[in-house]
């Protein structure tokens, strides 16, 4: 029986990214990456970079062997051993070689920390939002949930008012980012579209609006003050541009109409103010 309570090994982890770890350990595994940001930030550059390597040279490694470099071709060659022994040396040679350009060239297609922040908010964004029961954490309605994100994740935080989209907030979840603990809110509209906003801790240059699309989701993310923030939902960019406006407008200086109240009628300070 495996300790469910066990500190967490870096084999494991590669196992886990590896997808091949056993389903007993993989919720031990989980439990501990929620609560170890630093091993968190591991795992989920470690997944960016497979997809990266995947997607630059998946192709090339189904490709067949030329039938010209095959041992077979070689042996069969009435060339002296000789010739075949230099032959070998120097498939060997190109071997090296290719591997070398092809680490070379997975290390300059590797994503950096801003690329790795924005797909985890997406891959979060589409994890939850097809939950039905849980798709959240603490409602928006119950009065620790600001305070509690606010306190681990190390700013103020306050939820946006996106009423004039007809979003109404749901409430909340805490998760694991790449610089430390990360907070999900998660909006609703009439129709049951879903819209999230996360927000972490980020060592990185200030930067504008940015927008990036995932299958059929779309993001809007930006940073400022040490942290970043991903407004995820349905690939649309004009308007998660202009739910992102209005979340700008809101954490500037801005508050939104005091027309509703609770924590929806709230912003979000990037600033920690």
């Amino acid at each position: 029986m495996i300790d469910r309570n066990t500190s967490v090994t870096e084999d494991e982890l590669h196992v886990y990214v590896d997808g091949e770890l056993p389903a007993d350990r993989r919720e031990a595994v989980e439990r501990w990456l929620s609560t170890h940001p630093d091993d968190a930030a591991r795992v989920a550059a470690w997944r960016a970079q497979a997809e990266a390597i995947r997607a630059r040279y998946g192709a090339v490694i189904n490709e067949p062997v030329p039938d010209r470099l095959t041992l077979r071709r070689i042996t069969r060659s009435r060339r002296s051993w000789a010739t075949v022994a230099a032959a070998a040396a120097v498939v060997a040679f190109v071997a090296g070689g290719v591997a070398g350009w092809m680490a070379r060239g997975a290390s300059a297609a590797a994503p950096n920390r801003v690329d790795v922040f924005t797909s985890e908010a997406l891959d979060a964004h589409k994890l939850y939002i097809g939950e039905v029961r849980h798709p959240i954490e603490v409602k928006a309605e119950e009065a620790h949930l600001l305070p509690w994100l606010s306190r681990r994740v190390g700013t103020t935080l306050r939820a946006p008012d996106l009423g004039v989209f007809d979003l109404k907030l749901l409430g909340g979840r805490l998760l694991p980012g790449i610089g430390g603990p990360a907070a999900l809110f998660m909006y609703e509209g009439a129709n049951g579209e879903r819209l999230t906003i996360y927000c972490s801790r980020l060592d990185a240059a200030r930067t504008a609006f940015r927008y990036d699309a995932n299958d059929a989701f779309g993001a809007v993310h930006w940073i400022e003050g040490g942290y970043g923030w991903v407004i995820s939902g349905p690939k649309n960019k004009d308007k998660l541009k202009s739910i992102a406006s209005t979340t700008y407008d809101q954490l500037e200086n801005r508050p939104p109409a005091p027309t509703r109240s609770g924590a929806a009628g709230q912003l979000i300070s990037r600033r920690g103010s």
